[in-house]
């Protein structure tokens, strides 16, 4: 099982997931930009986190054989805060950036005046630019905001094979589905899908333009859900080649449309073995580790 984790926030992750991950078969992820938790106050606070994204995470990634690539945007929470409206400002530079794949995350929050408005200007850069954008929906009134996410798709003009509208429901799936747009579905504990309803998902509507993301960041959820949604296909009935369209070859065709994909294979700086024997990750009734 070859996996490429289309939305995972490795900033928030530790070494072991790194090494946890590459063992069950990631070998590629893109980390989009996303609201760290605390609020931030000023542009250079953006500044410090973009190049981080771009510089030290990428080379920490390729350190346990994972290419690490990255999508660059004001997210739809902060969009609402005055004081980051400097961003929009210094946007241009970081989406001319190497590995840097996509606009995003971009979007609704509490779908406010504020919230649409930078939407709707960086949906323009991604025009601009040339680049797919990848669309948070809101996790409050999810069709609502889905509704108006694909509306102001469609006004903005851009193509939508070029947009990824993320973290879909059952609710939500049919009303992107015609819409011509990716659809992204986060399997994160709680707050939005699970593997099992993901099969489900598959199951009713195929696997064309489907994705599926582990979300994984400071909250609690996993960075191997990409892995366990693979193996929950496979025991419904979902061949390999099923499989690996949803986990590797459509985040592969979303992605490549920026041009910028880098998914040659890497060697790991040192034996995994060596630093996996400790980890915790995989222990336990769901210890599933074959990667097959």
């Amino acid at each position: 099982m070859r996996i490429f984790d289309p939305h995972i926030h490795m900033s928030s992750r530790t070494t072991s997931d790194y090494e946890s991950m590459y063992e069950v078969g990631v070998r590629a992820l893109v980390e989009p930009a996303f609201w760290l938790g605390q609020p931030r106050t000023n542009v250079g606070s953006f500044t410090d986190y973009f190049d981080s994204l771009i510089g030290w995470e990428r080379f920490r990634a390729t350190q346990f054989g994972i290419r690490h690539h990255c999508t660059i945007a004001l997210n739809p929470k902060e969009a609402n805060d005055p004081r980051c409206s400097e961003v929009l400002d210094v946007l241009p530079r970081y989406l001319a950036k190497d590995g840097v794949v996509a606009v995003g995350e971009v979007g609704y929050d509490s779908m406010s005046a504020a919230e649409e408005s930078v939407f709707a200007r960086q949906l323009t850069m991604a025009v601009e630019h040339a680049l797919p954008v990848l669309v948070h929906t809101p996790h409050r009134d999810k069709i609502a905001g889905t509704r108006r996410t694909l509306d102001l798709v469609r006004e903005s003009g851009i193509a939508p094979e070029l947009v990824l509208i993320d973290h879909l429901t059952e609710l939500t799936v049919e009303l992107v589905l015609g819409s011509g747009c990716w659809m992204g579905f986060s399997i994160y504990p709680d707050t939005k899908m699970d593997e099992q309803r993901m099969v489900s998902v598959l199951r009713e509507y195929g696997t064309e333009r489907m994705l599926v993301n582990s979300a994984a960041d400071w909250g609690r959820s996993d960075p191997l859900a990409t892995y366990r949604t693979g193996r929950a296909m496979r025991a419904a009935g979902f061949s390999l080649s099923d499989v690996d369209t949803v986990l590797w070859r459509n985040p592969v065709d979303f992605y490549a449309q920026s041009g910028r994909l880098m998914l040659e294979p890497l060697e790991l700086s040192r034996p995994l073995d060596a630093t996996f024997a400790g980890n915790s990750v995989l222990r336990g009734p769901r210890a599933d580790r074959a990667a097959s």
